[in-house]
């Protein structure tokens, strides 16, 4: 099966030796994001609220540039430096999906890349062709 990699501008750039995302058939494997803005490479400023808000933001960029979007997740995993965040992980997903919900993990983790409280990554099943 060939191997597709996903990039946008809309998303931040890839900060080491990895892709945005990459699709092999109709699964598509978004690497994780932090809540740095896309177009200063910088942390968003702002409450854990607006982080997890600019983390989904930015997921669904790169779904949107894989040819999917969010609806098109089916698993989620969801890294927090303090597990007390995850009611507002909650009220903040439920923006951004409906039901049926992807599965999901919820990792509570010491330390995540520039300091960041959150991070996301995710895998899509797309049952359409990309654009």
């Amino acid at each position: 099966m060939q191997r597709q990699t996903i990039t946008t501008d809309k998303a931040p750039a890839a900060i080491g030796t990895y892709s945005q995302a990459v699709r092999v058939g109709n699964e598509v494997y978004l690497s994780g994001q932090i809540p740095l803005v896309p177009e200063t490479m910088l942390m968003v400023e702002g409450d854990i609220e607006v982080q997890i808000t600019r983390v989904f933001d930015n997921l669904k960029a790169v779904a949107q540039a894989a040819g999917g979007d969010l609806s098109d997740v089916v698993k989620l995993n969801v890294f927090l430096t303090d597990l007390a965040n995850f009611p507002v992980v909650n009220e903040v997903m439920a923006r951004y999906f409906a039901q049926p919900y992807p599965a999901r993990a919820a990792i509570g983790v010491a330390a995540l890349p520039k300091d960041a409280s959150v991070e996301m990554d995710a895998v899509l099943s797309i049952c359409h062709s990309a654009e």
